[in-house]
Formats: structure tokens, sequence, C-alpha cells
């Protein structure tokens, strides 16, 4: 990866040897870049909708993940929206996921003080607008419930995922699991 200068990389979750969330997890934690948001971005690739290995790609770094089955027009677009910097998984979809794998959000980690420290770093208004990420909201329909223009939604989103160390909404959403922010469907 470091020779061919990859901006994205389809990653197979399931391989021999090496997973790809071991690789993903190498890849990117080697990356010097990957501090500064300049790394490569990683997509994983599974079977199932819902397959476990998907949040743990993500926990890895990974900036979402499609099914082995995507149309080759859906893989493109994955592509070319992960290299602008957003997540390959539409809202829905990411909260469906994480609805269904909450419990083991919970579960204590070592990133869990981190994360809620970060999160307690957030301004009121970047809050407002991290729960609202965590709902599922795009930034034009975060700017309409707030009353905010696009322009400064997408300011305080990139305030969050700085202060979150994400790097991706995909991230900033599973912190938000993690912290409490955000609570499953079948929990409200």
């Amino acid at each position: 990866v470091a020779a061919a200068r990859a901006d994205v990389v389809l990653m197979d979750v399931r391989m021999p040897g090496m997973d790809g969330i071991e690789a993903t997890e190498l890849l990117l934690g080697r990356s010097a870049a990957r501090a500064a948001g300049t790394g490569p971005k990683v997509v994983g690739l599974t079977t199932f909708d819902l397959d476990e290995y998907a949040l743990s790609a993500i926990r890895a770094g990974a900036s979402g993940f499609l099914l082995k089955d995507a149309p080759p027009e859906e893989l493109l677009a994955a592509v070319r929206t992960v290299h602008r910097g957003d997540a390959v998984i539409a809202p829905s979809t990411t909260r469906r996921l994480l609805d269904h794998v909450a419990p083991l959000l919970r579960a204590p980690g070592p990133e869990s003080g981190r994360h809620a420290a970060a999160v307690e770093s957030l301004t009121a208004r970047e809050r407002e607008v991290f729960t609202l990420i965590a709902q599922g909201l795009s930034n034009p329909e975060i700017a309409a419930r707030l009353y905010l223009s696009e322009a400064t939604v997408k300011t305080h989103v990139g305030h969050i995922l700085a202060k979150l160390g994400a790097r991706d909404r995909v991230q900033a959403v599973v912190i938000a699991y993690e912290t409490g922010i955000a609570v499953p469907a079948q929990a409200r």
C-alpha cells in the first residue's frame, strides 16, 4: 500500500493468515498520516449485512463496509465517497447495525475513558450536532433542525471529528454508542 500510495483500500474482512481487521489495524496504525486524516481509507468487505466483523473493521479504522455482492456501480460510488472523507454506510444502515450490536459497544474497552473525555470536551452546540449525527441525520437535516447553515454544520462536524479523534461519521457514531450519547432503538 505504501509503494502504491493508495487512497482507498478494499479490505476483505475474512482472509486466511491475517484477517482484514488485523490488516486494517496494521495498515492504519502504522500510517503516520492517520492522525492527520490524510492516510489511506479502508472499506471492509463482508458477506453478511450484520456481520460482527464489520463493526470490528470500523473500530479498527475502516471508513465503512460493503457487502461482497454489491453491484459494481455501488462499489465505485463507495470508493468515491470514502475518498471524499465520508462513510460508505448510509446513516439508516449504520443505525440498524449499531442498534443490533450496541451491547458489544457498551463493553468496557481501552478507549472508553478516552472517548468519554473527548465527548466531555465538546461544546454545547457540538454536543447537539453530535447527538443528531448519532441519530443518523445528514448535514442538511441537522442544519434544518438547528436552524443553521449547512456550512456551519459542516464546521461543527469537522470540530467534533477532530475532538473525538474519529476519521469519519461512522466512527463518531460508534463513539456515540460507546459513551451513551446514542442508545439502541429497543432501549428507548
